[in-house]
């Protein structure tokens, strides 16, 4: 039982020293243990041994073996002698810096800050992580100029105070406008450090200070990016950018550097113009663009170069603003009566004379305001105390040109160009302006009144010539339905003339053709008893001369027919007689038709001296029915020809 209760006791106590084991180790051997985490923080309570037990006045960590907090820390790890009666360890965590942030360092032991300084200097102790080497080397208490960046570090939390801020972010088109917060005092007669190289934009803030680089406003700029700036040691500001438009310059004004020899010469006495780089207004301007100014050094005043429009006008004003304070001239005539005037005035700055005008006037605002609006409202207000209102109206055109000759040469003597000079609405009194109303009205009426009686009297000119013409028409169609009547009539004589004409020359060329006939078969008879031959020859010829007769004029040929018949049967008649030819004919006729020779019927004369009876007649008309239709009516008319005629005596014809 003592045995069970003995062996229960060791396993007690075993159980006791694994739970129990740091504290034991740590009371038997003065064991620490540090996690991989954290660093030991040690205060030592006493010192045994040696002469340095305590530490100097005005320090707190100790790095010499003295009691109190010491400046050795116990990184992660295994350690033994750390008696607890004589040492006391605190775990921390690690020190840790997040991205995009910068950790501010302040000691609370070192050396003391040197007067005029408000930041200790950086010394070499491995990023604050070894604090026996900060005050080794002469680290300085309070604030300090270097700073640890993201990361994670094993700094003595007893020393070092660590505040944790963001790194300065400078966006685009912007820029950051620097003031540091220690270094030398800034030069007499500066209102900014001198510019110091080397410092990588401020982020080495001691390297600035050893540079000699003074407190206060710096000329230099930080521009867009990510900086590590320590706010302790630097102060930003991020403005815009200095944007110069097109149609501009900037004309700068630097209110640092060295004083600079002018450079305009002897002519220009209003104000020096310098090199760049130096105190005051640059010679060279700033064209269209972005620049990085420092508006507190510096002043970059905008001047246009295209032609710029100011109006003196109570109701307009441009873009520029330039007129905004402008307002209609309102000027007094000659004869009392004031009115009011809308001018416009084109100038043009020359790029190269913006820094003399800057220099002499300081802005555009003042060159308006102290050359411009004096200038053309005086010269209107004289101008219109020579004339009055009526006048002035009458020769616009003449006091504006006036009015440009005499703008462009004061401009020319302020470095400014005069375009043009315009005048715009003329407003005179509402009273003057009404009884000038009336008049014009009235005017305007009596040439009315005088248009519309010229237009009466054109119009009844123009009535009584309308019906004139109208009359003409009818007059015109009654002169033509007359000429028309007289040539119908003329033509209705000349076409009976012609018909008769005609008939005419039918009937005596059908009887001359008879003629002709007749003649030519007499000398036909008469002569074929000499010759068949001859015969022939006559009776061609006239084929011949009766075919030429036809070719030429079918008049011609009816005519020659005619005569011929009527000589031929006038020849006849007279060599046989009026009857005998008639038997002659009707024989010849009878033979050519085949009729009867011998007739069934015979009609005998009338029972003259010829013996002949009342049946012959109706022997002829029997005979002519059965003649041809056209030998009848030849022999019908031969028959009429020869009835008509006398009867010749019987003594008078030839055997």
């Amino acid at each position: 039982m003592e045995a069970l209760i003995s062996n229960y006791w060791w396993v007690l106590v075993a159980l006791l020293c694994v739970v129990l084991y740091k504290y034991i180790l740590r009371f038997l051997f003065g064991m620490v243990i540090v996690p991989e985490d954290r660093i030991g923080l040690i205060t030592k309570k006493f010192v045994l041994f040696g002469s340095a037990k305590e530490l100097p006045d005005g320090r707190i960590i100790a790095i010499r073996g003295e009691a109190g907090f010491q400046g050795k820390t116990l990184a992660p790890g295994l350690y033994f002698g750390m008696w607890f009666w004589q040492y006391s360890v605190t775990m921390e965590q690690f020190t840790i810096i997040p991205e995009g942030k910068i950790g501010l360092i302040m000691a609370k032991d070192g050396s003391e800050i040197p007067t005029g300084n408000i930041l200790g200097q950086k010394v070499e102790s491995d990023n604050f992580q070894d604090a026996v080497k900060f005050l080794e080397n002469g680290g300085q208490r309070g604030r300090q100029t270097a700073y640890i960046t993201s990361g994670s570090y094993r700094i003595n939390t007893m020393l070092f105070q660590v505040s944790v801020t963001d790194m300065i972010r400078i966006q685009e088109s912007m820029v950051g406008i620097v003031t540091t917060l220690d270094g030398l005092p800034i030069e007499a007669n500066q209102i900014a450090g001198k510019m110091v190289e080397g410092h990588n934009n401020f982020q080495d803030f001691d390297a600035f200070i050893k540079l000699g680089g003074n407190r206060g406003l710096q000329p230099q700029v930080i521009l867009a990016g990510s900086y590590n700036l320590n706010p302790w040691a630097v102060q930003l500001e991020e403005i815009p950018m200095m944007e110069i438009a097109i149609g501009y310059v900037g004309v700068v004004i630097s209110f640092i550097g060295q004083e600079g020899s002018d450079l305009t010469g002897a002519d220009f006495k209003h104000g020096n113009i310098v090199g760049k780089g130096s105190k005051g207004v640059w010679l060279e301007p700033l064209g269209p663009g972005k620049y990085p100014i420092n508006k507190y050094i510096m002043k970059v005043e905008l001047v246009p170069t295209t032609n710029l429009v100011l109006n003196w006008a109570s109701a307009r004003s441009e873009a520029h603003n330039l007129d905004k304070n402008l307002s209609t001239i309102t000027v007094r005539s000659r004869d009392g009566f004031p009115f009011n005037l809308d001018v416009a005035q084109i100038i043009h700055v020359p790029t190269t004379e913006a820094p003399k005008v800057i220099a002499r006037f300081g802005n555009m605002v003042n060159l308006v305001s102290q050359v411009l609006e004096p200038t053309i409202g005086n010269y209107f207000r004289n101008s219109a105390q020579g004339s009055d209102v009526i006048a002035f109206l009458s020769t616009r055109k003449e006091r504006q040109e006036s009015a440009k000759e005499h703008i462009r040469k004061v401009l020319d003597e302020y470095n400014v160009n005069a375009v043009d000079t315009l005048i715009g609405d003329i407003v005179p009194p509402e009273s003057l302006m009404k009884t000038l109303t009336d008049r014009k009205i009235a005017e305007e009426q009596k040439i009315t009144y005088d248009t519309q009686k010229q237009a009466q009297e054109t119009r009844q000119g123009m009535e009584k010539e309308t019906a004139i013409a109208d009359m003409q028409k009818d007059i015109v169609k009654a002169q033509q339905s007359v000429e028309i009547a007289e040539r119908t009539a003329s033509a209705t004589v000349k076409k009976s003339e012609g018909d008769a004409a005609g008939v005419k020359l039918a009937v005596g060329a059908e009887a001359e053709a008879t003629k002709m006939r007749a003649h030519a078969e007499a000398e036909a008879t008469k002569a074929r008893a000499q010759a068949d031959s001859e015969a022939i020859k006559l009776r061609a010829s006239a084929e011949a001369e009766q075919i030429s007769l036809t070719g030429s004029a079918e008049a011609g040929k009816i005519l020659a027919v005619g005569k011929s018949t009527a000589e031929a049967y006038e020849l006849a008649v007279k060599a046989l007689g009026g009857e005998n030819f008639t038997r002659y004919k009707i024989t010849e006729e009878l033979s050519k038709g085949n009729v009867k020779l011998i007739p069934d019927v015979l009609i005998g004369g009338n029972g003259g001296n010829h013996g002949g009876s009342a049946m012959d007649g109706l022997l002829g008309l029997k005979l002519m029915e059965l003649m041809d239709p056209e030998k009848r009516k030849e022999v019908v008319a031969v028959a009429e020809i020869v009835e008509t005629k006398p009867k010749p005596k019987k003594d008078n014809i030839n055997p």
